[in-house]
């Protein structure tokens, strides 16, 4: 348990612009930030972040929050380990109970997962320097590599004794259950055949369990998530004895790691990506790091994977610029055409550098200085057409079958592009190099696009007789729902309280003798006031939570602001006064124009009131509307009489509040 003094000290030290710009490339705009969010798929930026309030919001999927709040949805934290990361990120102590059996038995699949790798992660790390096999294997590989000291010590680079289950013997040992260290990928568990004596046992009976390493013997390659946190590994073996071993494994699929949604360095590359506003993409671990010690920092792997969209999507949310890094292996490069083609299409600018003949960016980066490592990358980076073209016309030579099909599939490349300027200039580019004339190219760029449209709207035109049934089924009862319930009316009572319960309006009294005078009270208190004299109660399970929290602390002469609200431990009423105080809109300074503009904050008396009068002409309508199905089921005469009587005394009321809210009815 974290105290509340501690919990306080992380919610003022933690900066939500700082927090959020570990994972997302933010721009100014106005006195927000912005950038590509998150938690979906976007090209066109959504995802807002307001440092004055601490808050960010997503005005595209919703998501949004405090600091917490976001680590908690981005990392799929708890509550409390949340709290614990910013705490370590901002360099707080926190004092909190140590932990019983029975609390870390019942820490989450997830957490565990993280516990176990970064266990792994440590235990390979002091292989590497504390056992004699670590250090003459291990190390003198990276030594023999010419990695740094510090580049090992920054990568957590390490070595797995080759021993078939050496680690999973320490890491059972030192209490870790056997259960996560399967579900981490770390352990391989396998039954084996025994001999036994009695013939009737069953076949899973005969079978022991057993289990070894899934990696010994190996220079291990940790895999960090976007945070930091160890997720996987990669691990080489050094053995040269037989080919049956593969010479690289990595981590499998888990629920911390998604190999298809990684990138190798991308937590060590996301800073300098986004300074450079350029991500180099490179095949390997060890492209990366020594690309790193070059002193070029914004780049990531693949880690010997297709490039995926997922992937892709990840590094857009830096940059929309990647130049692909490719040795000299012609073959693996043509096989890495598709890579190009998903970047075009996730709309990306893509560019191509190809190593000389017998280099990668590892060996490349020893065998010249940093300096002229950048300049070979900044001299010899092509667009994506003249590098395919060049790559390719040695191969088409004079054959005009050969050279109109190269001419197709860049044209195809080309087509993938989604915005229309990049698509012309392209083309215009290959109408130059190809010595093909430009309308011709936009012919066939034209046709592969109607018929991928066409395709799409085939598809889509499917199943829309059968969503027509359904929309107007949904229809009918958004229409019922929109009458039987005050969720709007709700939401804007909960909205201003929010907002601006502290804040002070001037309302009508009087004194002992009569006499009237004006007094300031609060909003929170003529709101709840106001609700309270008739006895409303908010239908809405999550706003009469907050509701009720103004209610119990006024009565303690505290009013809570949003950031009361804002770290709140309910992450729903969090997540709903983010939503609550959150636009993507600022006003421009018009004084300056002598155009002067009314804020809500100006006639806050008039707003708590409108609120009020809203929330109750609609309780009146949900009665109406009540008593009106009533009347349609044919009553008996007397109660017939009744429900009329009652209508025509709550239309009457209606028309009250309709006249106090400036409403005119027409019929």
């Amino acid at each position: 348990m974290i105290t509340k003094e501690d919990i306080d000290r992380i919610f003022d030290a933690a900066r939500i612009e700082e927090v959020v710009g570990d994972y997302v490339a933010l721009k100014k705009r106005g006195a927000n930030l912005i950038g590509l969010c998150p938690f979906h798929d976007e090209k066109t930026p959504s995802f807002y972040v307001s440092p004055a309030k601490g808050i960010c919001k997503c005005f595209g999927c919703g998501k949004g929050g405090n600091s917490v709040n976001f680590l908690m949805e981005k990392e799929k934290m708890t509550y409390p380990d949340a709290l614990r990361y910013l705490a370590k990120k901002y360099s707080i102590e926190i004092t909190e109970q140590e932990q019983s059996p029975e609390q870390i038995q019942s820490n989450n699949d997830r957490e565990s997962l993280f516990v176990v790798s970064s266990f792994a992660q440590k235990h390979f790390s002091e292989n590497l320097y504390n056992t004699d096999e670590g250090k003459s294997v291990g190390l003198g590989y990276f030594k023999e590599r010419g990695f740094r000291e510090d580049i090992i010590q920054k990568f957590q680079l390490g070595y797995s004794i080759n021993h078939r289950s050496a680690f999973s013997d320490i890491a059972m040992a030192t209490g870790h259950k056997m259960e996560y260290l399967v579900k981490a990928g770390l352990t391989i568990e396998y039954r084996n055949d025994r001999e036994h004596e009695n013939e009737t046992e069953t076949n899973e009976q005969n079978q022991e369990v057993k289990y070894s390493d899934r990696f010994w013997g190996r220079v291990m390659f940790p895999i960090h998530n976007i945070s930091g946190r160890v997720i996987a590994f990669g691990g080489r073996t050094l053995r040269t004895d037989t080919k049956k071993i593969a010479k690289y494994i990595n981590s499998p699929e888990t629920e911390i790691y998604h190999k298809s949604d990684v990138l190798y360095g991308v937590y060590f590359a996301k800073k300098e990506i986004v300074s450079q506003d350029n991500c180099f993409l490179v095949e390997g671990y060890t492209d990366v790091i020594s690309m790193h010690q070059a002193g070029i920092e914004n780049v990531v792997a693949s880690s010997g994977t297709s490039l995926t969209h997922g992937q892709i999507k990840l590094i857009r949310r830096f940059t929309n610029n990647i130049t692909i890094l490719y040795d000299g292996d012609s073959a693996g490069i043509k096989a890495s055409f598709r890579g190009i083609d998903l970047i075009l299409e996730e709309g990306l600018n893509v560019k191509v550098l190809l190593f000389p003949d017998g280099d990668d960016p590892d060996s490349y980066s020893k065998k010249v200085s940093s300096e002229e490592l950048k300049d070979f990358i900044k001299n010899n980076s092509k667009d994506f057409i003249s590098f395919k073209t060049n790559l390719l016309m040695n191969e088409v030579k004079n054959d005009p079958i050969k050279k109109a099909g190269l001419i197709k599939d860049i044209v195809e490349s080309i087509a993938l592009i989604p915005e229309a300027i990049y698509r012309s200039v392209y083309v215009k580019e290959c109408s130059r190099i190809m010595d093909v004339e430009e309308h011709v190219l936009l012919n066939e760029l034209n046709k592969i696009r109607s018929k991928k449209y066409n395709e799409k709207r085939n598809q889509t035109s499917e199943t829309a007789e059968q969503q027509q049934t359904v929309d107007e089924f949904v229809l009918e009862e958004k229409k019922e729902h929109s009458i039987a319930d005050a969720e709007h009316q709700e939401r804007d009572i909960i909205r201003i309280l929010i907002n601006y319960g502290n804040k002070e309006v001037r309302v009508d009294s009087q004194e002992e003798d009569g006499t009237p005078i004006e007094i300031g009270v609060s909003v929170a208190y003529l709101l709840i006031h106001e609700l309270q004299n008739d006895n409303i109660v908010l239908e809405n399970l999550l706003y009469n939570s907050i509701y009720n929290e103004f209610v119990a602390q006024l009565e303690n002469n505290f009013i809570p602001d949003y950031n009361f609200f804002i770290a709140h431990e309910n992450s729903a009423i969090a997540s709903l006064t983010v939503d609550l105080m959150s636009s993507p809109y600022s006003l421009s300074n018009w004084e300056q124009h002598s155009i002067y503009i009314t804020m809500e904050e100006d006639i806050l008396k008039k707003s708590v009131l409108n609120a009020v009068y809203a929330l109750k002409s609609r309780r009146l309508e949900m009665m109406i509307y009540d008593i009106q199905k009533r009347l349609k089921e044919n009553p008996p005469e007397e109660e017939l009489i009744q429900l009329m009587q009652t209508q025509h005394q709550l239309l009457e009321a209606k028309k009250e509040f309709n006249a106090l809210l400036g409403r005119i009815i027409v019929k």
